[in-house]
């Protein structure tokens, strides 16, 4: 990107002050509302480690068209202490108009150099372009233009290793040309996805690790942050901006362990908080990025030491402060969640700053619409499933129950759809299910989800709906009811339905060509109507009556 360079006097800085800001290179040309835009400082300042806030940190001091103050985070790029060193800003305006900014530049905790302030318009977004993503409802997320969204979710939370620890499928997972994401993701979008789970750890992303990755994508290196591993990152956040993919960046602890001190330690939250902040700084602009989620199952980091299981008002305290500091830190406030496997630790769904609450369940695909509707009701929050399947034991052969592995594929983004939670249950086993060849499940999932949301205008409200010998859902989006039946044995059931007109047109889908086709038109009696559903296809069938 050329530059616009800047050059500015210090507010407070004199010839003898500890730290100096240079000068500000601004983007040059149009700056738009929902893009990206990067800012280089040059500074001069003392530090032994530039990525401890608390030896130095630089802020970028934005005030919004609407008098909304934000402070951005900034991050360190290169250079030496004592002599110029640069730094980067990365900001997504979230409205459009005149902006002010300054930089202010921090040693000790003191701030020692401030910039004199500058102005940017942000102009019209292009098209597609609609911001970062918020809680809606329990039903949704929205962005900031108030667009509505639903995530039609998979998990693909790593690359493939060097070595798999899997007894069945080692060869499979180790197919490097294959689960990649320059791969996987396109190929997620072009089956209808939109929503993915990622995962920062010692094999993935794992941008505070110095060696041993077992993954040759990454290149030991003494930096405190992995040169590789920020690449790799960027890369992948920017693949996922150009399909339309939004994640769940889950961030876990970082390149230590985590056990009953990470979580009472003042030294360990401070690192973390430093880890965050470099985080936010370099991914938090993104509109990409849907969800910080701080852990993958916590309750299995709790009982790691199952005979010395960590305090669960620790943990939850842990959140609490994190929270509280992460939604502080973001100035584009994105959604915060974290996770269990199957065991709630006390407290830990009522942490004000978790905007969603999460858990996985596996071998009990069915109970997934009870669980989040209890666990909506409880707690008042949205639910969502980060992680399900048929089997979770890693060193079971899937073969041997590979009709149930996927059906329950198949019904999990049903569930989700006709059930409220913003993204659909994210499937677990990838590359198996990538194996199978059964990901085109998710092309008529979001066909579906995309024409609701488009009927109903993001509004989403339960119908009464039964099948004898068989489980239905109905969902009244506008003036249209979409109706979902999975029948276990997969049998042609009659369904009945609550509909306030005397006559109904019903349209069953076609899920290979992504169509709703004619099936009949019906009367209403009592307030309801009555069809008949070929529940044959394996994973369920929809309807759509109008």
């Amino acid at each position: 990107m050329k530059k616009l360079t800047v050059i500015l006097l210090s507010l407070f800085a004199t010839l003898s002050a500890a730290g100096q800001i240079l000068r500000v290179d601004a983007p040059e040309g149009r700056i738009r509302q929902y893009g990206r835009a990067d800012f280089s400082v040059t500074l001069k300042g003392s530090w032994e480690n530039p990525f401890l806030q608390e030896e130095a940190a630089l802020e970028m001091l934005l005030t919004a068209p609407s008098g909304k103050t934000l402070v951005v985070p900034c991050f360190y790029v290169e250079g030496e202490s004592g002599a110029e060193s640069r730094w980067e800003a990365r900001i997504m305006p979230q409205e459009k108009g005149r902006y002010s900014y300054c930089f202010r530049y921090s040693e000790g905790g003191e701030a020692v150099s401030t910039s004199e302030e500058a102005v940017f318009e942000a102009r019209r977004p292009r098209r597609g372009e609609h911001g970062i993503l918020h809680v809606r409802d329990n039903w949704t997320l929205v962005y900031d233009d108030g667009t509505p969204f639903r995530g039609i979710g998979e998990n693909l939370c790593w690359e493939s290793r060097v070595k798999d620890d899997n007894r069945f499928f080692a060869a499979l997972h180790e197919q490097h040309e294959r689960f990649n994401y320059d791969a996987m993701l396109p190929a997620f979008a072009k089956n209808g996805g939109n929503f993915t789970r990622f995962w920062m750890c010692p094999w993935n992303f794992p941008i505070d690790r110095h060696d041993d990755f077992n993954n040759d994508r990454y290149e030991p290196s003494d930096a405190y942050y992995n040169p590789s591993a920020v690449a790799r990152l960027d890369h992948v956040m920017a693949l996922s901006e150009e399909l339309g993919i939004r994640v769940m960046l889950c961030m876990g602890q970082g390149d230590v362990t985590a056990d009953h001190a990470f979580f009472l330690s003042e030294e360990a939250r401070a690192r973390m908080r430093n880890r965050l902040r470099y985080i936010v700084a370099r991914w938090g602009y993104s509109p990409s990025v849907a969800m910080w989620e701080f852990f993958n199952e916590i309750d299995n980091i709790q009982f790691y030491d199952k005979e010395n299981p960590i305090p669960a008002e620790d943990i939850v305290a842990w959140h609490t402060e994190m929270a509280a500091y992460l939604k502080e830190l973001d100035p584009f406030d994105h959604v915060v969640t974290t996770s269990i496997s199957h065991r709630d630790l006390a407290g830990l769904n009522d942490v004000p700053d978790i905007d969603i609450n999460q858990k996985h369940i596996y071998c009990a695909t069915e109970t997934i619409p009870s669980t989040i509707h209890r666990y909506e009701a409880a707690h008042g929050k949205p639910y969502v499933i980060g992680e399900y399947s048929y089997e979770w034991n890693w060193f079971k052969n899937f073969g041997e129950f590979e009709a149930g592995m996927v059906t329950d594929f198949r019904r999990g983004p049903w569930y989700g759809v006709f059930n409220p939670t913003p993204v659909t249950p994210m499937s677990w086993w990838w590359e198996w299910f990538d194996e199978k060849g059964v990901n085109g499940t998710f092309r008529p999932v979001r066909f579906v989800s995309d024409r609701m949301l488009c009927r109903g205008k993001g509004s989403f409200i339960p119908v009464a709906a039964e099948a004898k010998g068989a489980e239905a859902y109905a969902i009244r989006c506008g003036k249209r009811t979409y109706v979902y039946v999975f029948s276990p044995e997969g049998k042609t059931v009659e369904v009945r339905v609550d509909y306030p007109l005397r006559r109904a047109c019903v349209r069953a889908l076609d899920a290979d060509a992504c169509r709703f086709v004619r099936q009949g038109c019906v009367r209403a009696a009592g307030g309801r109507i009555a069809f008949t559903a070929d529940a044959s296809r394996d994973g369920g069938v929809v309807f759509e009556i109008r």
